[in-house]
């Protein structure tokens, strides 16, 4: 029995005043067909954009040509748009920063051109490396972060973790049989940022797997990585000498190594340690600014100010003294006892 074949759905207007002589096109019958063709081709920016386009094509005598151009630049401009907002959410920054928002006047020991060349992204490109070393507080995550919001923005993908985060996400693959898969998956993106290296030691285990990680990137994709220890002490993170010694050998090969210097950012304008005299100025109170304490060691009435990466939290703690009232001994006593805190 002969099979018998339905004809294809096309749109109601598809075949209507089709250029052949056969009918004239309304403009209501061509907008619906824009408009069929717009969501069958998942295009709305193009038909959103395509009445205003037919309107300056008319008027600036465009080609036909010139006009389909201009409307696919319209929706090819939007999904790039949207696709940077996606692999910005994907990524997961533990906030959003920009290059733009950068305070370049505090950032030393990188110039305007160095950060300008970073900034072109040639890095992914070549499949190299960028490095960021220095105290805290001297802008190494804030450049980090905007360089990987801009290789997003440039369609990129990206995934952000700290060094103790991406010892974790591999260490769940290792136990579950699947470090090769997941291996094999992180490879796949062009750029991995991973922040804060030195902060939290490894075990030898952790320490291998994090090997593991920079190896299997090693001249096939791109990594940038911030820590607050130079290269000579990656060692007393990693716990092996050997260990670090191969790690920073395939990190650096292809690599930008930045050492940022300066005082913390977050820490302009404030006097860390200081216990005043009574010498000082000030004829109202004595400060003792920023003691570093346990969460679990707060004590009463203690105003907190700020948290530090580690869990500690700085406070302000006033003595509530005039100058010269308090003798040395009582003074001496007081720090000893702030010291134990």
């Amino acid at each position: 029995m002969a099979r018998t074949i339905a004809p294809a759905k096309t749109h109601p207007t598809a075949d209507a005043g089709k250029p052949d002589g056969h009918g004239a096109r309304t403009g209501r019958q061509t907008a619906a067909d824009l408009a069929f063709l717009a969501r069958a081709m998942k295009a709305p920016a193009l038909l959103d954009a395509a009445e205003r386009l037919a309107e300056r094509a008319q008027s600036e005598s465009w080609t036909h040509t010139e006009y389909l151009v201009a409307c696919l630049q319209r929706e090819v401009s939007a999904r790039d748009s949207h696709g940077g907002e996606g692999r910005i959410r994907a990524a997961r920054f533990p906030a959003i920063k920009t290059i733009e928002e950068l305070d370049v006047a505090h950032l030393r020991g990188l110039t305007r051109q160095q950060l300008a060349h970073l900034g072109t992204l040639d890095f992914i490109a070549a499949k190299e490396n960028a490095v960021f070393l220095g105290p805290p507080g001297t802008g190494k995550t804030h450049l980090a972060t905007g360089l990987a919001v801009r290789a997003c923005q440039a369609g990129h993908r990206v995934a952000f973790a700290t060094a103790a985060q991406w010892v974790d996400r591999l260490a769940a693959a290792h136990h579950t049989g699947r470090l090769q898969d997941e291996l094999v998956k992180l490879g796949r993106y062009p750029l991995i940022v991973i922040d804060e290296v030195g902060y939290i030691p490894f075990e030898a285990e952790a320490a291998n797997l994090f090997f593991q990680l920079i190896s299997n990137r090693y001249e096939r994709a791109s990594v940038i990585v911030t820590s607050n220890k130079p290269f000579g002490r990656w060692g007393e993170t990693f716990g092996d000498e050997t260990v670090a010694a191969a790690m920073i050998d395939r990190l650096v090969h292809h690599a930008e190594v930045h050492s940022l210097k300066g005082e913390s950012y977050r820490m302009r304008g404030r006097e860390l340690g200081r216990v005043p005299t009574a010498n000082d100025n000030d004829d109202t109170t004595e400060t003792v600014r920023w003691l570093r304490i346990q969460p679990s060691e707060l004590v009463p009435n203690s105003a907190v100010a700020d948290t530090d990466r580690d869990g500690s939290l700085a406070i302000d703690v006033e003595l509530s003294a005039r100058p010269g009232s308090v003798s040395s001994s009582a003074r001496a006593a007081w720090c000893r006892s702030c010291a134990r805190m």
